[in-house]
């Protein structure tokens, strides 16, 4: 079928990625702008799960101050190249990253990376929890497997619903950049400051 330019250009501003890719999209969901980003999103995750073992040693440090100086976030967002490093897409990513960060206080980067410790410690609540509303034994333990997936879904950066979209995550926000610019691309570390709060630590990745 004919895909239009103005198809091509609605979905290369949806989602970023280059003209071949979009055209391919299209042709294989029949002109659905819709059901061609999906397609994207699939294609993206499929390279993205190649680039993720590929070291990723350059990159930059960004920072983002919040309200009125309240809150400030630095991070290092890592990539393989220095030219990607200083492409406008890159540093605009930081950016929206550090004010995600600012926004949403994550306390880990993956859920590989959040203190054992502390999770067992939250386990423990739920469970004291949901003894004392007199949940059935058989039950209590799904019910708290269900509160801890949600606990990381809402605690880690990369699984957070990303502020200015809600319906991605940072995961999927970082797999798209992946796509974009054909490079490995994550979160080194970072470090969040908010004034009356003490004890702030470096988030960083195992």
């Amino acid at each position: 079928m004919s895909i239009s330019a103005s198809q091509v250009k609605e979905l290369r501003d949806r989602t970023g990625v280059g003209i071949m890719d979009c055209k391919q999209a299209l042709v294989k969901s029949s002109g659905d702008v819709d059901e061609a980003v999906k397609i994207l999103r699939k294609m993206g995750k499929a390279k993205v799960a190649k680039k993720a073992s590929r070291q990723a040693s350059e990159g930059r440090i960004e920072s983002y101050v919040h309200l009125g100086g309240k809150i400030a976030v630095m991070i290092e967002l890592n990539c393989e190249t220095d030219f990607v490093a200083k492409s406008d897409d890159f540093i605009s990513l930081a950016r929206d990253i550090a004010m995600h960060i600012a926004a949403s206080n994550p306390m880990a980067i993956k859920r590989e990376d959040v203190d054992a410790v502390s999770l067992a410690e939250e386990r423990e609540v739920y469970e004291s929890q949901a003894e004392a509303e007199g949940k059935p034994a058989e039950i209590i333990e799904k019910i708290v497997d269900g509160k801890l997936e949600r606990y990381l879904s809402e605690s880690v950066l990369y699984e957070q619903g990303f502020v200015k979209d809600p319906d991605q995550t940072v995961g999927d926000l970082l797999s798209g950049a992946i796509h974009r610019l054909g490079e490995n691309i994550l979160v080194g570390r970072f470090v969040r400051f908010a004034v009356g709060e003490s004890g702030t630590e470096i988030a960083q990745s195992g």
